[in-house]
């Protein structure tokens, strides 16, 4: 029987001076209620406010072993009650709450079943994203397992096919004319692209799964490193790359190097015919950062800037630029990681300004 089919249950946690029996009969047409009064399994606690404080380390244990699945309290304010009881205010705790409604004695029946109704469909709701999260997670695992498989796999093979043409263009190219020459030219080539596009995929797979902890993080020591490892194509183009200050984030400290790499190395790469200025930027904005990339360069298409962060999606040909078309996926699947977004703003000819979001390291967690 689906979850979704099945009678919903509600405990009740009331005491006999509480009219238990009565309230038991006015549920029971509509629910599948519990009256043991040690807090067990169920899907909703009904306690009055008598009750409520014998019960309140038990029902507090149940409702956190079950977040984030939603597990709804209902409290009856009994009329001769002196306690003060009210509802805490969400926006001021963190979830989960302990009482979600709080309902008058007298009962007004349909008061009550609309309330109870409500709080039990928001359960089984939680009930099912939780189990579509899961899904996902396993499905998005077994992607990753294939992907690494896959890719792992296709090395050695690539691998000998390089080998055996360099092997043949070395012992036979003075007996070759220069048509198959060029020939053997194109398939070392095309294996030695081939292998840098599986090496990329690899790298794809794993970055959620064999990524570092996120520790506090100095993003200059980050961009310092990374302006030290581009050094020579920096020199290569005359390029000049300035930066403000940049703060301290919690982050994975070598995926943020390949995140900056992947994106000043672009922006030196695409720089036209012009020498490339590149600009690195810091804004806070509420709880997170925003770091952008500023160049002068060549510029994207806005009907191309969804799809540039997309796995082997290339503008261009490889005769123009160099690349296996995975950098940018690379970058986006990084960010996201570490709780962020990215994105780009450009126009052909006027240069991109490519952004993203890194959670402030003092922000409050949600």
């Amino acid at each position: 029987m689906n979850s979704s089919d099945r009678q919903q249950t509600i405990q009740l946690l009331v005491g006999e001076d509480g009219n238990r029996a009565a309230v038991r009969e006015l549920l029971s047409g509509h629910y599948d209620v519990i009256t043991d009064q040690s807090v067990t399994d169920a899907d909703c606690y009904l306690v009055d406010d008598h009750t409520f404080p014998d019960h309140h380390s038990d029902l507090l244990e149940r409702v956190e072993q079950n977040y984030p699945v939603f597990c709804p309290v209902v409290v009856i304010r009994r009329e001769d009650s002196s306690r003060q009881l009210t509802l805490a205010n969400p926006g001021e705790r963190e979830p989960p709450l302990l009482v979600n409604e709080i309902v008058d004695a007298p009962i007004d029946p349909p008061v009550l079943f609309r309330r109870l109704d409500t709080l039990l469909t928001r359960r089984q709701q939680s009930l099912e994203l939780r189990h579509y999260i899961t899904q996902l997670k396993e499905s998005n695992k077994s992607l990753e397992q294939f992907a690494y498989a896959a890719s792992h796999d296709l090395q050695e093979p690539l691998r000998m096919i390089s080998s055996y043409l360099q092997l043949i263009e070395q012992r036979y190219g003075n007996e070759l004319d220069e048509e198959v020459d060029e020939f053997i030219e194109f398939a070392i080539d095309g294996a030695d692209r081939m292998r840098g596009m599986i090496d990329g995929l690899l790298e794809y797979s794993r970055i959620d799964t064999e990524g570092g902890q996120l520790t506090e993080t100095d993003l200059n020591d980050v961009l310092e490193d990374v302006r030290a490892d581009l050094q020579m194509k920096i020199n290569e183009h005359e390029a000049t790359i300035t930066s403000d200050s940049l703060p301290r984030v919690e982050g994975d400290p070598d995926q943020l190097r390949q995140l900056f790499q992947n994106l000043l190395s672009n922006a030196i790469e695409y720089s036209g015919d012009d020498q490339p200025t590149v600009a690195v930027e810091a804004e806070r904005s509420g709880a997170e950062w925003q770091i952008s990339v500023i160049d002068d360069g060549i510029g994207i298409d806005p009907d191309d800037q969804e799809r540039i962060f997309e796995v082997f999606q290339r503008l261009h040909s490889h005769d123009e630029y160099e690349g296996t078309g995975i950098g940018l996926a690379l970058c986006k699947r990084i960010v996201e990681r570490h709780g962020g977004r990215i994105w780009v703003e450009s126009e052909p000819g006027d240069g991109s300004t490519f952004t993203f979001t890194l959670p402030a390291i003092d922000a409050p967690r949600g």
